[in-house]
């Protein structure tokens, strides 16, 4: 499981296995799947386990023994080894980024700033295992006491995605961890390496063996039977939402507790009285970073008609002038797409665009020069003429491809940002405040961030979305905790006699 130091290319394969009951264990299958580098395909990152149903099931009956235990254990003990593992985490930082960047692709400042995110949920949520709050009330009768009282919930299934392959297995594990839970996490197939690497900071910092269990595979094999399996009491869910549909139908067919994070079409806002140059800058990181493979990249950008030539100028311009490349090469600014068949997505959306009528800016294509050729390499792409009910606007495309939309007034500026099924993230760029407080009030969305692209959320507030976004659980901050525990009501009668709710009125 220890991810390696070098950030040269590897010659020698590491095998990994799954992680069950604190041991190591081979597949029943006897399969595996390659993680390769998508910068540069000639580079093996490892091979891992390409697991099934019975693997699936070792892996939870790990976990059930190990919650009748583990939920017993104050919440301040859980929650050192919570801080143990941040501190373990900052001091592997450097190494843990580096191995993301060769799995996952994005430069080596955004995998900083990815273990970055478990470091600061490990001690965020080490401290709510001091809290971890519920309620007292009075009761309505005499000598009697009620509260009510966080319970865990048991053994939660968990599947994670690509693009954060550490900061949101974090969100998942670490509040999960604290309110007592014992986990069976899936990582995405593209990604597992941190996921590891996150595991065994934990089983490093002190997890007793069957608290944390990783299977690693694909969906429909792996992850499919976590959903179904009837051991599992609750599931978290990151990924698209076709994909998460039928996790809610299947959880909910089941009676289990599911919490859905999916997709965005995020919508930025730029009125007329906007300091441009902060929304260009704006614009590009929140469109192109992680390659805009993030479920909250900025992939609409709404103008207003009187500044929207000047903002266009400017951002096609130093779109041009970004350096695509390996994320580890210092100096490059956009990495590759995690693999080929989200290059084929960007190009059939960029022909989809020109079909329906939009004008290509810039980029369009994939990248195939000498510095590009061993990888997945997408030029940052600008369309502009775009109208609001094009597929284009409309459609995710989890790409490094951007939509640029015009407007004539900020009522015209929301109607077109709610005008879409998904509902994450939404931002405007203005100097007016109280335009600022109308659009918190009335963007359609989870976040909503002012004079700030549509990425950057913190820990320690909810995150995700409304609509086909999600089905209303929240990952960080305490919304986490609301769905890794259930609520018990307690009811204590110290008066040595029957006394009947509603009824009877005490004396």
């Amino acid at each position: 499981m220890a991810a390696k130091k070098n950030t040269k290319k590897q010659t020698k394969t590491t095998q990994f296995k799954n992680w069950i009951g604190g041991k190591w264990a081979v597949p029943h299958t006897r399969k595996t799947f390659e993680n390769r580098n998508p910068a540069d395909t000639s580079d093996l990152v490892g091979t891992f386990p390409a697991s099934g149903p019975q693997d699936v099931d070792d892996a939870v009956v790990a976990a059930k023994e190990a919650f009748q235990t583990w939920r017993l254990v104050p919440a301040p003990k859980r929650a050192e080894i919570l801080y143990r593992t941040g501190e373990l985490l900052a001091e592997r930082k450097e190494q843990y980024a580096h191995d993301m960047t060769r799995e996952m692709g994005k430069v080596l400042e955004e995998t900083r700033g990815d273990v970055q995110e478990a470091i600061d949920t490990a001690f965020y949520m080490a401290g709510e295992g001091r809290r971890l709050f519920g309620h007292t009330t009075p009761s309505e009768l005499q000598s009697k006491f009620a509260m009510s009282v966080r319970m865990p919930v048991g053994v939660c299934g968990m599947i994670a995605p690509w693009n954060f392959p550490m900061a949101i297995p974090s969100w998942k594990l670490f509040p999960a961890l604290v309110c007592g839970n014992t986990c069976v996490i899936k990582p995405a197939e593209d990604t597992p390496l941190s996921t590891y690497n996150l595991v065994q900071t934990l089983v490093d910092a002190g997890l007793p063996k069957g608290v944390v269990n990783i299977v690693a595979g694909f969906g429909p094999d792996a992850g499919a039977p976590l959903v179904e399996h009837p051991d599992v009491d609750a599931i978290s869910f990151t990924g698209s939402s076709e994909v998460g549909r039928m996790v809610g139908q299947t959880a909910a067919a089941h009676f289990k507790p599911c919490s859905l994070e999916m997709g965005g079409k995020n919508a930025m806002i730029v009125m007329e009285d906007a300091n441009l140059e902060l929304a260009v800058e704006g614009a590009l990181w929140g469109a192109f970073g992680t390659t805009g493979q993030r479920c909250t990249a900025t992939s609409r950008i709404l103008l207003h008609k009187k500044i929207a030539k000047q903002f266009t100028a400017r951002l096609v311009e130093r779109t041009e002038k970004l350096r695509v490349g390996n994320g580890l090469v210092q100096g490059v600014q956009v990495g590759p797409q995690v693999n080929a068949q989200q290059i084929e997505t960007s190009e059939r959306y960029v022909a989809i665009a020109l079909a329906e009528g939009a004008n290509l800016l810039a980029g369009g294509k994939r990248l195939k020069g000498k510095a590009h050729a061993e990888g997945h390499f997408f030029a940052p792409t600008i369309f502009a003429g775009v109208k609001p009910g094009m597929r284009i606007a409309q459609e995710e495309v989890f790409g490094p491809v951007v939509a640029l939309l015009q407007f004539d007034s900020f009522e015209q500026a929301i109607e077109i940002a709610n005008g879409i099924s998904y509902g994450l993230s939404t931002s405007i760029y203005t100097r007016d405040v109280n335009r600022a407080y109308r659009a918190m009030r009335d963007l359609e969305a989870g976040i909503t961030y002012v004079n700030a692209p549509t990425i950057g959320a913190e820990v320690h507030l909810p995150f995700g979305g409304v609509k086909q976004t999600g089905n209303g659980h929240r990952e960080g901050g305490t919304g986490a905790l609301d769905f890794y525990t259930t609520w018990k009501s307690v009811y204590v009668d110290y008066s040595d006699r029957l006394q009947r709710a509603q009824i009877d009125t005490g004396e």
